[in-house]
């Protein structure tokens, strides 16, 4: 993108407290505490607010026992915001509150429309690169709409098969010099990337960029973190075992808007 400085907006929203309610499709279920993912949910976003970032609470939606992984409702790219039509019916309700909030911050809009059917965290940007993980959650339909809303702003979109995770950025992330990271057991093809760099920890593949190449993740791997500072990045961990619990990870607790015009 050209002119302009870089926005540093984050929506989020707070856990319901039917959150134990959620869709676990990948792992088995274990008993979720309410209370304590509330907490950790309000750590997540000091530490983005620390870090510089704008955040911006949307509506709860306490009958949405998902609606905290608010990354999956939309796909920005540059100033157009691509509203997503979740892969799981039940999920389609908390789209309404995120498109509200992009409109409100002069998004464009564009829409997946039936029969398609694309979720947020199957889709990893590096640069003009858009990977879509085709899988449980995306269908083809889908991946075709998103590289039509995208292709002519400059975006090269790349479909990948997932499906030994519930989405792409399940799997892997990428850091500030766009070498993507996953762990090995749970990316179908690394060869699918033009840098791959295995990880030791399931948790470890997941990195929200906070600048300055701090990396805010999961507390839950250690070890990756140590690998990251010994390349030069900073982790900057947080504790979000009850998300975790859900399939959720520090990615699809928010949605960054880095590109939108002054």
């Amino acid at each position: 993108m050209t002119g302009g400085a870089t926005s540093r907006k984050a929506l989020v929203r707070r856990p319901s407290p039917r959150l134990a309610d959620g869709l676990v499709t990948h792992i088995d279920r274990t008993p979720v505490d309410a209370a304590l993912a509330l907490r950790q949910w309000e750590v997540y976003v000091v530490a983005l607010r620390a870090h510089g970032w704008e955040t911006i609470e949307l509506p709860p939606l306490d009958d949405c026992p998902d609606g905290v992984f608010v990354e999956d409702t939309m796909v920005v790219y540059k100033n157009v915001a691509v509203i997503a039509r979740p892969g799981a019916e039940p999920r389609r309700a908390e789209t309404a509150t995120t498109e509200e909030a992009v409109t409100g911050l002069g998004c464009s809009l564009n829409r997946i429309r039936e029969p398609g059917t694309l979720d947020g965290g199957d889709v990893l940007k590096i640069g003009d690169t858009v990977y879509v993980g085709r899988g449980g959650r995306t269908n083809g339909d889908g991946v075709r709409q998103l590289r039509a809303a995208l292709e002519p702003l400059g975006a090269r979109v790349v479909a990948v098969p997932v499906s030994k995770v519930l989405h792409l950025k399940s799997a892997v992330t990428a850091l500030p010099d766009g070498t993507v990271i996953g762990y090995p057991p749970l990316v179908d093809d690394p060869g699918a990337f033009d840098r791959f760099l295995p990880v030791p920890e399931e948790s470890g593949a997941h990195v929200v960029l906070l600048g300055g190449g701090k990396l805010l993740m999961a507390a839950s791997a250690p070890r990756t973190a140590e690998r990251f500072a010994d390349l030069g990045y900073e982790p900057v961990p947080v504790d979000i075992s009850e998300f975790e619990k859900m399939e959720g990870c520090v990615t699809c607790l928010s949605v960054r808007l880095r590109e939108l015009y002054g």
